[in-house]
């Protein structure tokens, strides 16, 4: 068996990626100004709603259709919703990355933080 047939492809560089597709539907964006960025903002609704739908459909909970996805199906439908929100966010800002990874930061630092201050009773 050869050594390559298992290796991983190399992951593009996830804010460079992000750039490029910003650019990319700045360009073919059919509504411009503040509508535009509260649509691009809009389009995370409808992509959590397909990972809702691919959740559905990969445990049948809908009798009438039965097993209608997969969970290869639910993996992808929640890329695309952290696409789309990387997205919406570098809309509003060209520091996206700043932006997220400060925020990353407090968000670990707070969620894994091994004391917590006593409640003020």
């Amino acid at each position: 068996m050869d050594d390559h047939t298992h290796r991983t492809p190399p992951s593009p560089d996830l804010w460079a990626t992000i750039d490029t597709l910003s650019e990319w539907l700045d360009t073919h964006r059919p509504v411009e100004g503040r509508e535009g960025v509260l649509l691009r903002i809009l389009k995370l609704s409808e992509e959590v709603g397909e990972v809702s739908e691919a959740v559905i459909g990969a445990t049948g909970q809908n009798p009438r259709k039965g097993v209608t996805h997969t969970w290869d199906d639910v993996q992808s439908e929640l890329c695309d919703v952290a696409i789309t929100a990387l997205m919406a966010l570098r809309t509003l800002t060209p520091e996206a990355r700043e932006v997220f990874g400060r925020h990353l930061e407090r968000v670990a630092k707070r969620s894994l933080a091994t004391t917590r201050a006593p409640l003020n009773r």
